[in-house]
């Protein structure tokens, strides 16, 4: 798709997060996945998208260098080297901003867009911020609202990512509709049947929150074989979690050691299907290695134990026509149509018995479903189209004299907030 003659080409400035490289195929890494995504998307509407990041990224825009080592954990102590990295990246990021050729500024943490800010001041240039994480302890609802306000200036905006995580966001103001994430359709191998008698599948970060727990009682209640997959991040709470799951797992093999190719079914998961062990650990996977894990899965578990803004897991499985059981808390019901690519239920009763379902979802409804509603380009046209709004807003607002106001740059209007 490009961008028609009658707009103007935008030029875009994402500051990165450096915990992972920006990069195709990263394992654990969400929200350098979406800014790989949102990169690639609004590079193919024509704009020019330019990433300030680390040097072992990979994107599809200009690649803007600003250390050259990503973090490489997610999680890690606040060491002094940590912080160090990170000022030397926010500063170089803010070089590039005041290169004075930047529309907008995207970027998508508390701490980054507060830096930001700060080196911005008065300059006519909008920042947007996208909201991964859920408003519980953030720093967005106290210490921050010194430039979450109508009166900043540049303006800061706060983009959801579900309408459940906007209602979590209540009172903050300069919150614009929600965009959800987008992913490329096409490179997520589809399924062309129902994998009937195959196993149940569990990935994400193994945490309590995760539900990891859950998907082994299900498995062992319903006798269906189940392979978890996912990194074990160094927190005391999820090392005490994962502990407690070890008497509970039958086979621990590290999986992503082996190549994927065509072969791949039958060298690396066949074997493990014909095994007789039901609950089986397979460690931190890529994101190559998971698409053929969901293609073969018979349903994805999503046993949440809190309100997930978004899940990424959930549109990943779909795209490879793999249906959903999702307990129905956070976003799950806004991503997952009840009965069509999967079921959403409020009980352990309730997801066993749609176990007993699942081979009445059709795989070409998940996928199609996740082409209509979670594209890269779908994303990509709605993000291109805020940029615009806020610029446009931003120069009639310069013209006047006055505070940026009007749709959809509005806060939040609810009866009472909503917690979790």
């Amino acid at each position: 798709m490009t961008i028609m003659a009658k707009y103007k080409k935008l030029t875009v400035l994402h500051v990165a997060t450096i915990c992972q490289p920006i990069k195709p195929g990263v394992g654990y890494g969400p929200i350098e996945t979406i800014i790989y995504n949102i990169d690639k998307g609004v590079h193919s509407l024509g704009h020019r998208s330019i990433v300030a990041c680390s040097g072992d990224s990979k994107v599809t825009g200009e690649h803007y260098v600003t250390v050259d080592q990503s973090i490489g954990d997610y999680w890690s102590e606040n060491t002094p080297e940590r912080r160090r990295t990170r000022r030397i990246h926010l500063s170089k990021a803010l070089e590039r901003a005041k290169m004075g050729d930047i529309d907008v500024i995207h970027v998508h943490d508390a701490q980054m867009a507060e830096y930001i800010y700060d080196g911005m001041l008065s300059m006519p240039v909008p920042i947007i911020m996208t909201l991964h994480l859920s408003a519980q302890g953030s720093p967005m609802m106290g210490n921050y609202q010194r430039w979450c306000n109508p009166l900043a200036d540049p303006p800061v905006y706060f983009v959801p990512i579900s309408e459940y995580q906007k209602q979590q966001y209540y009172g903050l103001v300069n919150t614009v509709e929600t965009v959800y994430h987008g992913i490329e359709v096409e490179e997520y191998p589809a399924k062309e049947k129902q994998a009937e008698g195959s196993y149940l599948f569990s990935i994400g970060r193994v945490t309590r929150d995760k539900g990891q727990h859950k998907a082994i009682e299900l498995a062992k209640k319903t006798g269906s074989k189940l392979v978890i997959a996912g990194c074990v991040q160094d927190k005391p709470a999820d090392r005490e979690f994962f502990a407690g799951l070890k008497n509970s797992i039958d086979l621990f093999v590290e999986v992503g050691k082996y190549p994927v190719g065509n072969d791949y079914y039958d060298r690396v998961i066949k074997p493990l299907l014909d095994c007789d062990k039901q609950i089986i650990y397979i460690g931190e996977i890529s994101s190559e290695h998971k698409k053929q894990w969901y293609r073969h899965a018979r349903a994805t578990l999503f046993p949440i134990q809190w309100g997930e803004p978004f899940g990424l897991v959930l549109i990943e499985s779909m795209a490879c026509g793999t249906p959903v059981i999702a307990f129905n808390k956070g976003s799950v019901p806004e991503i997952v149509v009840d009965g069509k690519t999967g079921f959403v239920v409020d009980s352990m009763d309730a997801m066993i018995e749609a176990v007993g379902r699942i081979d009445s979802i059709a795989p070409h409804e998940c996928r199609g479903h996740v082409r209509d509603r979670f594209s890269i380009t779908g994303m990509a046209c709605k993000y291109s189209e805020l940029y615009r709004t806020l610029i446009d807003s931003r120069k009639i607002s310069d013209s006047y004299s006055r505070p940026l106001t009007g749709y959809p740059l509005k806060p939040l209007h609810h009866d009472r907030p909503v917690t979790t």
